[in-house]
């Protein structure tokens, strides 16, 4: 992060100074894949629907929203429920303006010791973290960016943290962790009084089961989830988490009054009426995922497993490459990771015009050896973005 240069009579909290705000470019381009958005628009059915239910509630819009979201977190538990075998009650859910309201207010509920995470990971975890007060602890990963289970078991009983974050599927690698391994880290967690936090952002991209399936059994364990990416819904700024009761009713404390517009319940919840069809869409990135492997590697990429709507690849020169890719019209992201770089799954003609660009820079900035997994992960906040 760059340092700002703050004038001395600005009274900025000392921790606060050499911070810069969190952000991904955002640039018009043809091909826009930096931010993993699902590039497909709602449908005119589904915009006929929102556009009806906001004309429904615009006369109520002199009086606050639910405060509690009742009828939100009902649906939001419904379709966990129907998703994963679940039994969640609305007790169970909380939903906030995006799923970085549910992170910070994670902290700011829980947040009075250490929290580790492991990186490379999502940006916003030490961010947040920092921002809250608290000390942030950098856990490792394997050098092929999966996490070694007894080694981040022993990173938590040797730190004694109150908060763990693992995200799965991981941003910006796409990898993702099976429930065994979720189920001893969570274990290993409350064994020193701490909360596992278990970011879900990309959950529906992913073959595996959800970690809602573990709160049952674990107390302790928070699944953070967005309507974000599967839903297509990154505008409307919802996101949510499931936890034990105990958990919601604590995250309460520190919710603002009010804080989630009627709008947004209004719309989030037409939404989720119309899940089958937006899920479609799905299934359409997870095949083109697996299409956009195969063309990166004929290319001579190599290409971290991913569970996401996104992929990470090896490039002889990654900062060359994405100035490259950006003069001719396709963004994507660079993490942080010398060699690596980060694309979105978009549509059809945005993966071409994606392939295709990235084959003209690669002529540009040819490289005598493919460079290979295995580089070392730096204990720096090095993340993706949303």
């Amino acid at each position: 992060m760059s340092l700002l240069e703050w004038p001395e009579w600005l009274p900025l909290r000392q921790e606060l100074r050499g911070l810069s705000p969190y952000g991904a470019p955002q640039i018009d381009t043809p091909a826009r894949l930096n931010t993993n958005e699902n590039p497909y628009p709602p449908s005119p059915e589904l915009i006929a629907a929102i556009t009806r239910r906001v004309g429904e509630i615009a006369g109520t819009l002199n009086r606050y929203p639910d405060r509690d979201v009742l009828e939100l977190r009902g649906e939001l538990a419904e379709y966990l429920n129907e998703r994963s075998g679940t039994d969640l009650s609305v007790a169970e859910i909380w939903a906030a303006n995006g799923s970085n309201e549910i992170i910070q207010s994670i902290f700011l509920a829980f947040g009075g010791g250490k929290a580790v995470g492991f990186t490379p990971s999502y940006a916003m975890h030490p961010l947040i973290s920092k921002v809250t007060g608290t000390p942030w602890v950098y856990g490792v990963r394997r050098d092929d960016f999966t996490i070694d289970v007894d080694l981040a078991i022993q990173q938590i009983l040797n730190e004694l943290p109150q908060l763990v974050f693992l995200t799965s599927p991981n941003n910006p690698t796409g990898t993702s962790i099976n429930l065994q391994d979720i189920d001893a880290l969570t274990l290993a967690a409350g064994s020193v009084g701490a909360l596992m936090v278990i970011d879900e952002a990309y959950a529906e991209f992913s073959q595996g089961s959800s970690a809602v399936t573990l709160i049952d059994k674990h107390p302790n364990l928070i699944v953070t989830r967005t309507m974000s990416k599967a839903f297509a819904f990154a505008g409307a700024r919802l996101g949510y988490m499931a936890a034990h009761r105990v958990v919601i009713d604590a995250i309460q404390i520190v919710r603002l009054p009010y804080h989630l517009s009627t709008l947004t319940q209004a719309v989030a919840l037409v939404a989720l009426q119309y899940k089958r069809e937006l899920l479609d869409s799905v299934a359409t990135l997870i095949s083109d995922r697996e299409r956009l492997i195969t063309q990166l590697e004929a290319l001579g990429a190599l290409v971290v497993p991913s569970s996401a709507n996104f992929l990470l690849f090896t490039v002889p020169s990654s900062h060359e490459i994405w100035e490259s890719l950006l003069e001719q019209g396709v963004l994507i992201r660079d993490v942080g990771l010398p060699g690596y770089l980060r694309v979105t799954i978009g549509n059809e003609a945005e993966n071409q015009k994606f392939l295709s660009a990235l084959r003209n820079s690669l002529q540009q900035n040819p490289s005598p050896h493919n460079p290979s997994l295995g580089k070392p992960i730096l204990d720096k906040p090095i993340g993706g973005n949303q």
